[in-house]
């Protein structure tokens, strides 16, 4: 026998054997061919992300949903119900970024709308940069952002996306097209759409102050004719003197007999109760009340259809993105909570928009070329008043009631502290201040793990982990641990991160007081959709756990091309079946 015929019957033997004992690599293999790229690849891929849209609010209202939106999802694609944020700070630019790039924020960078800057010393808004303007003038929009408080940290109108760390998918489609790929990101948030445009594509939001969707030079040094042209049709204006009415017959809702709830929030003369009114176009807030309603979402459509056909999305052989991210939902559910009549009305209608977006997709492009995928920032509690109405403990908290100062006074006693130890709160983090960082004589983990034993006696803390525990890995191995861990980035994450008890959060926000606030790693937060639609995907309902940093994965294995640079999910092999 020749030793090539040797070899044939060593390997033989050996596949054999491995066969029988189910050899891990074998399985591998048998899942890189199964996870191979698609042989037609989609002209279009298409990212609806809805903030604040817990996993559950899609099907509460099934039997009353038209068809074409939430229905055509949820019976022609793959399903995923039981799917999850693995991150503690649920946040509008958290979980974004987290959507598009595939990490953690421990990876990604952005582990909150704000955070403490240790550098400038001050409190510094997510994708702020002074290095770019907006391109209309006066469109800065801490003119009128009482719906949105955590903008006014910005000290810059600027807006790019230079704090988020790693790439995106859309980043990776752009760079695997040698910049052919068409890359776009929408929303009512600015935040929303830079997270999702990434790097390399072209973001707009809508500018409260201006009435008009705008982008800054870091994109374009001038706006494209489209968008002047859209802009100068004024359709936010259109609203002008409207209302926000029910959809249906008041009788036919689950909450239609809870109308006017005492915990709910009247913004600016909105209302508690059906029809909620605008007011004149010229209004002080009439923008602002544009967007706590389904109207910024309706807005966003319209300018979503134009981009789509003005720059010829899905019209050659090379895969395009599109990324629209619905905020009307988050809005409402601050001001009204989610067992609401508001919340439940404005599933209904987003329902309606979400048909229309995929049939001017159809149009366009055709549903079987384009690949959708679906899922949430985050997710969204319920109201404490209406929790308590069903005897479950919730309520507000308020830091500044609390008793500190016993407790800080035996802190700087027995750390020879003189000057002062917190320097800034801003949740979940707890940073110290810059005398105490500088001081070598004192041990950092000691007075952090002295800290959160003070934390943890207050009310309403269900726990506080210190971010030296952090680093050297000295913490149990639990799901919340994890969630902590998963959010911690030394360069902008404070020392101590304070987790709130279960339906228990600050609803004061520089004054303005909402009904709800989400933000924890408890699962009403970090519970989301996720499905996948189009491009011949046949349904399917999946209930194992899966991770929202599954999605940038799964999008780059579909099409074949290297996931972003920080992307650790997985991929989810049904949308390839």
């Amino acid at each position: 026998m020749s030793s090539f015929d040797s070899s044939k019957l060593i390997l033989s033997k050996c596949l054999s054997i491995a066969v029988l004992l189910g050899a891990p690599w074998l399985s591998i293999a048998a899942s890189a061919d199964d996870h191979s790229p698609t042989k037609n690849k989609p002209k279009l891929i298409l990212q609806v992300t809805v903030d604040q849209l817990r996993g559950d609010l899609p099907t509460r209202y099934y039997d009353r949903l038209g068809e074409g939106g939430f229905k055509y999802l949820w019976e022609k694609g793959v399903v995923y119900a039981n799917a999850f944020h693995e991150h503690a700070n649920t946040e509008t630019i958290v979980g974004h970024t987290t959507l598009a790039t595939g990490a953690q924020p421990a990876v990604h960078g952005m582990v909150g709308n704000v955070w403490h800057d240790r550098v400038t010393g001050r409190t510094t808004y997510n994708i702020e940069d002074p290095n770019y303007r907006l391109l209309s003038k006066g469109a800065d929009v801490n003119a009128k952002t009482e719906i949105d408080p955590t903008q006014k940290a910005a000290k810059t109108e600027g807006r790019s996306p230079a704090a988020i760390m790693v790439t995106t998918f859309g980043d990776e489609l752009k760079v695997n097209s040698n910049g052919k790929a068409k890359v776009f990101g929408v929303s009512i948030k600015d935040r929303g759409a830079v997270a999702m445009a990434g790097h390399t594509g072209k973001a707009f939001w809508f500018s409260k102050a201006k009435g008009e969707f705008v982008t800054s030079n870091y994109y374009y040094d001038q706006y494209p004719n489209w968008v002047t042209e859209w802009n100068a049709k004024k359709i936010p204006q259109g609203y002008g003197g409207k209302t926000w009415s029910l959809l249906h017959a008041q009788k036919t809702y689950l909450f239609g007999d809870s109308d006017d709830r005492e915990w709910e929030t009247d913004l600016a003369g909105f209302g508690r109760t059906f029809p909620h009114s605008y007011g004149p176009a010229d209004g002080k807030y009439f923008t602002t009340l544009l967007t706590t309603s389904p109207a910024g979402d309706e807005i966003t459509l319209d300018f979503a259809k134009t981009l789509l056909v003005a720059e010829k999305l899905g019209k050659d052989e090379i895969t395009d993105y599109l990324s629209v991210s619905f905020s009307s939902t988050d809005y409402v559910g601050h001001l009204f909570g989610a067992s609401s009549l508001e919340s439940e009305d404005n599933i209904l209608r987003l329902d309606r928009s979400l048909a229309k977006l995929f049939a001017a997709v159809d149009k366009q492009v055709g549903l079987q070329n384009t690949l959708i995928v679906l899922s949430a920032d985050h997710g969204g509690p319920d109201t404490p008043g209406y929790l308590k109405a069903m005897n479950i403990p919730a309520g507000y908290i308020d830091p500044s009631s609390w008793s500190k100062e016993d407790a800080i006074v035996r802190l700087k006693k027995q750390f020879n502290i003189h000057g002062k130890i917190i320097e800034k709160y801003e949740h979940p983090y707890l940073y110290f201040s810059k005398s105490v960082i500088d001081n070598k004589e004192i041990d950092r983990q000691e007075l952090e793990a002295a800290i959160v034993k003070e934390l943890v006696a207050l009310p309403g803390i269900a726990m506080a982990v210190s971010s030296k525990a952090l680093q050297r890995g000295n913490l149990p191995e639990t799901p919340l641990y994890q969630a902590v861990r998963n959010n911690f980035y030394a360069k902008r994450s404070g020392d101590v991160y304070v987790v709130f008890e279960p339906n228990w959060f600050i609803n004061d926000f520089d004054g303005l007081v909402v009904a709800s606030t989400h933000g924890s790693p408890w699962r009403y937060d970090s519970y989301v959709p996720m499905v996948f639609a189009g491009h011949g995907i046949e349904s399917e309902r999946v209930t194992r756990q899966v991770h929202t940093v599954d999605i940038a994965t799964t999008l780059s294995a579909y099409l074949g091309i290297k996931p972003p640079s920080g992307a650790y999910g997985h991929v989810l092999g049904e949308v390839f079946d």
